[in-house]
């Protein structure tokens, strides 16, 4: 078993267990269970969170280099580690974008709109909830309805910032910060993706222009040829000065405004006469 295997092997399992992470945090926020569904929703937690610290330990096993892995999931280990962190286990919710990028193919421009459209949507989705959460029970707090989280959300995330809605709390105010980062970089993957659509079309303007330019110089050349050919064939003299005329009129004719831009009619005209 080495490292992508593992991965390929997990992928399923982990998403499942991220989406029912996902519900099971959603539904204590915004119903707030008592007793013994309290305690089931909190034992179903904890049951993920095991299979995400297993997760954690076999890929640190399996990395090749593991220093350099290990520093580059510090994030991973923080959220395992530390129960304050608990919230920030909605980030493992990545594995499900993982999980749809890789059913679309191997188009990179296919990837990154998958990946702007599902982050947007479950980094809404989630920053309400992680909000809601964080600011309901506050006196001072405008957050007081999951739909007030979701509008704060919405226009935090797409760099509006209304100011009708805001955070008071320090949980709440970290989520801000984030999902205001997590907006910018949105903004640039968006303006990237229609700057590089936008390159392809006229790359393929100009593509189709240059065909076109190589077929004229095609025809061109051989009716050059075919000129050549005819005023080197063995002839009368009189039969040769009609060709040294006809290949004078035929030049004057092609840089006249009358003829086409390409000189392509009195060359036409030379080899129909011929």
């Amino acid at each position: 078993m080495n490292y992508e295997r593992w991965e390929r092997s997990t992928e399923w399992p982990l998403a499942g267990a991220a989406l029912t992470f996902l519900a099971i945090y959603a539904w204590t926020v915004l119903t707030q269970p008592s007793g013994l569904s309290d305690r089931i929703a909190e034992n179903a937690v904890l049951a993920i969170w095991v299979i995400f610290g297993i997760d954690y330990l076999v890929r640190l096993t399996l990395a090749e280099q593991r220093k350099r892995w290990f520093a580059l999931h510090l994030h991973e280990l923080a959220i395992v580690v530390l129960p304050i962190l608990r919230p920030l286990r909605l980030l493992r919710l990545l594995t499900l974008v993982s999980f749809l990028q890789r059913s679309i193919g191997g188009a990179l421009r296919g990837r990154v709109v998958t990946y702007a459209i599902a982050g947007t949507l479950l980094l809404i989705f989630v920053a309400s909830l992680a909000m809601y959460d964080a600011e309901r029970t506050i006196p001072e707090s405008t957050i007081k309805t999951f739909p007030d989280a979701l509008w704060w959300a919405a226009a935090t995330v797409t760099t509006v910032g209304y100011g009708d809605y805001a955070p008071t709390t320090v949980t709440g105010r970290c989520i801000a910060v984030g999902l205001m980062i997590a907006g910018i970089a949105l903004l640039g993957v968006v303006t990237a993706t229609l700057a590089s659509w936008l390159v392809q079309k006229v790359a393929e303007q100009d593509d189709q222009n240059q065909a076109a330019t190589h077929a004229q110089i095609a025809e061109l050349t051989r009716e050059i040829v075919a000129l050549r050919a005819a005023l080197s064939a063995p002839s009368t003299t009189n039969n040769a000065h009609e060709r040294l005329a006809l290949v004078s009129a035929t030049a004057t004719d092609s840089r006249s405004p009358a003829s086409g831009a390409d000189g392509t009619h009195g060359l036409s005209g030379c080899s129909t006469v011929r």
